[in-house]
């Protein structure tokens, strides 16, 4: 703001010097505000790769806010920070133990660092065919087979706010004197409201990636890791987000996450109780419309869900005979009303303190109005399409991804190794990752995915017709 209220004359980057030189068409929209601190990198505003002064002031409070020992800001998203965090503390050849729902962010970092993946399967839910959290008896298990991997991932929460019991996963982890590193992407309100699942740090994690533009109200592509020291060396993790951050950072996203940070840190506990007040009356709201389901706290108990975010609202539309897609796609063309994701059989709403209990009962009132449309006409959807298991590995991802390749058929493919991965998206979930083999169960589980209208991507192809194998 002091650059702002001086009045300083611009003759640096970026090249609309405050919006004077922008076409209006977009100033007018967003106004000179957000572009009156769109500036460069100098000694009054500070430098990301090098702060000293409010960056770093900002950082400080950002680790003291959530219990770290140093809070990162990323602008390159929670994507940017889980890639940093992983090369953090693998290199080339090592092993990293992560569940098999990872976001393509984390195989991203597997490729960039070279480590090899050693997956764990998630429990898997039959009624609403998701996956929930991986158990501390699978981390066990895996850690006994691979007493020497050098670090352990877990997500917690998911994306549908399904939490494991991380802090007892921690001292697991711990026991072998290796990182536990979290994808907390979901999670920067945990910590915040003891109706909330615990959160990474408190629960004695090593590092955390947090998708503060997610939840809390910074903007979207602004983060946080998290990093504790001891396990971790914290000038590694510092020299890793230089290495992969822009040297152009967005002024008015840091700011808005330093603001976030403050809102959550002073007014948290009141602001999530009114989120999770109104999260908990639309769940109770439409577990009243027929054909429609809420999980909650009903689930608690299952293998891999040990703790449950009331603010994510998941819909099971197979009682109306729709898929998640379908549901999604009728709110957002005849509604107006957008939701998060869908998948086979579920749409997420996310809820957080920006919500209005008007705008919820709108939510309401067009389920009511989908079931009155859909109820008893289609028959009910039973058994839930099995996600396919974890293919046999040939190469590791960094090897494959860099492999001479060549495109065939999707339905051709079956038996060759996958240089590409093959995923929905959202929520990004791969269920083929470079380096492994291509099964029939992999072909026929995508060709649904399609056939159901859901976004399979992570191919060349746009279309997912190819696929690249190694030569």
């Amino acid at each position: 703001m002091e650059y702002v209220n001086r009045n300083t004359i611009p003759f640096h980057v970026p090249g609309h010097k405050k919006g004077d030189g922008m076409d209006s068409k977009f100033k007018d929209f967003v106004g000179k505000n957000i572009l009156s601190i769109d500036v460069t990198v100098f000694k009054l505003v500070d430098s990301l790769h090098h702060p000293t002064t409010s960056i770093k002031k900002a950082m400080e409070l950002a680790a003291d806010c959530y219990g770290s020992d140093m809070a990162f800001i990323s602008v390159h998203g929670t994507s940017g920070a889980i890639q940093a965090m992983i090369m953090s503390v693998v290199k080339d050849g090592d092993k990293i133990i992560v569940p098999r729902n990872v976001h393509k962010s984390v195989t991203a970092g597997i490729i960039l660092s070279g480590a090899n993946p050693i997956f764990m399967q998630p429990e898997i839910d039959k009624n609403l065919g998701i996956a929930h959290g991986v158990t501390p008896e699978t981390v066990e298990e895996t850690l006994k087979m691979h007493p020497d991997a050098k670090a352990v991932l877990v997500i917690n929460p998911t994306y549908y706010g399904v939490a494991t019991d991380i802090k007892k996963i921690a001292e697991i982890v711990h026991s072998y004197d290796i990182p536990l590193i979290v994808d907390e992407a979901h999670g920067p309100h945990l910590g915040f409201n003891d109706r909330l699942p615990i959160s990474a740090m408190d629960a004695g994690a090593d590092m955390c990636s947090q998708s503060t533009h997610k939840i809390i109200g910074s903007m979207t592509q602004s983060s946080f890791l998290q990093v504790r020291g001891g396990r971790v060396d914290i000038n590694r993790v510092q020299s890793m987000m230089s290495l992969l951050q822009t040297t152009s950072p967005l002024y008015p996203l840091m700011a808005s996450l330093d603001v976030a940070r403050m809102q959550i840190a002073t007014k948290g506990k009141e602001l999530l109780d009114y989120a999770i007040d109104l999260a908990e009356y639309t769940r109770n709201e439409i577990n009243k419309i027929p054909g429609l389901y809420c999980f909650g706290k009903e689930i608690l108990g299952q293998k891999g869900v040990y703790a449950l975010d009331p603010t994510k609202i998941t819909i099971t539309a197979k009682g109306l005979g729709l898929t998640g897609y379908e549901l999604d796609s009728m709110l957002a063309d005849e509604y107006h009303i957008q939701l998060e994701l869908s998948d086979l059989y579920n749409a997420l709403a996310v809820g957080s303190f920006g919500d209005t209990k008007e705008k919820n009962d709108k939510l309401i009132e067009a389920l009511w109005d989908i079931s009155k449309r859909f109820y008893g006409k289609r028959p009910v959807k039973g058994e839930v399409l099995d996600i396919p298991s974890i293919p046999e590995r040939k190469l590791s991802p960094r090897e494959a991804y860099y492999a001479n390749k060549r495109s065939v058929p999707i339905n051709e493919s079956a038996g060759l190794v996958s240089c590409e991965f093959l995923m929905s998206y959202p929520p990004g979930i791969p269920v083929l990752c470079p380096g492994e083999v291509i099964t029939k169960e992999i072909i026929d589980y995508v060709q649904a995915l399609k056939d159901t209208g859901l976004y399979v991507q992570g191919t060349e192809d746009p279309e997912v017709n190819y696929i690249k194998v190694v030569e």
